[in-house]
Parts: C-alpha cells; structure tokens; sequence
C-alpha cells in the first residue's frame, strides 16, 4: 500500500522503490513495489503491467479475477560491475483459477521479453501452493536462452522457518505455502528463511516474509 511505501522510505534510508498501483482511481491501493539500495544499483528499466487480456490499460480485471493484478519489473544495473539483475514482482488473485493461470503466462512472456541474459528473480504471491498449476507453469520455465527458473525452496544451501507463509495475525495457516521466489539457474541461493518473528499478541501481516540470499 502506498502509505506502507512511504514509512518504508523512511526507515529504509537510501533505497528508491518502482512499482504503480494496481488501481489508477486509488493510488494509495496495493504495488507490488521492488526496492533497491541505490548505492549498489541504477535502476536501467522498469515497467507494471495489469493480469488482464489489455496489460497496458490501468486498472483492467482479467479473466475470473476479483480485483486488478499487477506486475513490476526492474532491470538493475551494478554501479561497480555494469552487469545487470532482473527482478520481477507480482501478485496472483486469489479467487479466479483461470485468472492465475492466464496471468502467470502474462507474467512469463513479459519475463522472457525484458531478462535477455541477465540473471533473474521472479517472486511474489501467487495465491496458491506448491503443486498447484500457477507455481507448476512457473517451475522449470525455460527463458528464451535456454536457462530454466528454479524455486529457490530446491536450490538453497540453508533453509529456515515454517513452510507455510500464511497466517491469520494471530496463528500460523499450516499448508499455505502460496507466496514464492523463482530464480534462474544461474544464480546461487545461499539461503532462504520464512521469518516467522512475532510480538506477543500478532504478526505483523497475513503473509510471512520470505528471504532469500542469492548471488549470481
């Protein structure tokens, strides 16, 4: 939300933040923002597009889906090296089956269209688990250069926390698995936790962060 956005910018000093609302009428709605340092990276490009069959047109409602979905992307560029990082965010609904399913391929054909050879992260809540048919077209997806997406669940060194992400801010939701990263296969997960840190009374959220450690 932009008013989470905005505390972000305060208490992350020095990173810049891309992304467009998923509704153009409320601007204070949902992103699916990615923040970078901006001492490390430039930010090359960067685009949201909308879950719908008009990707281009703000606010559009694809398929059986309850509200606007969208994506961002942002090619980064290494301030030391020049050497570029693909980083793609999106959300999935979490009503429409075929709006999931249409919008990962929308999601994958954008990916495939902006990664040319850089090392890439897709990631996000794809409103269903492992198995399912949305994660299963992103899994093992082949880029146009032959480099396959992997889960960073199945490459990491070290993994950590629960296996669900879900919670409903007083108790974990078991099963419920449903948000993910994806990396290409050419880049090294070193690690990935599911933070599962708590006040006494509440989480912070109905989704559990998800972090993952990677390198090229």
């Amino acid at each position: 939300m932009a008013h989470q956005l905005r505390e972000l910018e305060v208490l992350l000093d020095g990173y810049e933040w891309v992304g467009d609302p998923r509704d153009s009428v409320d601007a204070g709605g949902e992103h699916t923002a990615i923040g970078y340092q901006t001492e490390r990276f430039d930010c090359a490009a960067t685009n949201t597009f909308w879950l719908s069959e008009q990707p281009a047109e703000p606010s559009s409602v694809g398929w059986d889906a309850a509200y606007p979905r969208v994506a961002t992307w942002a090619r980064l560029r290494d301030r030391d090296t020049g050497d570029d990082l693909l980083c793609l965010n999106t959300h999935l609904d979490h009503q429409g089956t075929a709006a999931r399913t249409e919008g990962i391929e929308l999601v994958l054909d954008h990916l495939d269209s902006v990664a040319r050879d850089a090392p890439a992260v897709l990631m996000g809540d794809f409103n269903c688990v492992v198995g399912e048919p949305a994660y299963e077209r992103a899994d093992g997806h082949e880029l146009p250069d032959g480099r396959r997406l992997v889960d960073a669940r199945d490459t990491a060194t070290v993994t950590h926390g629960p296996t669900t992400s879900r919670t409903d801010f007083h108790d974990l939701i078991p099963e419920m698995g449903i948000d993910h990263v994806f990396v290409s296969e050419d880049v090294a997960v070193n690690t990935r936790a599911v933070v599962a840190d708590r006040d006494d009374d509440h989480y912070g959220s109905d989704h559990l962060p998800v972090v993952v450690d990677c390198e090229p």
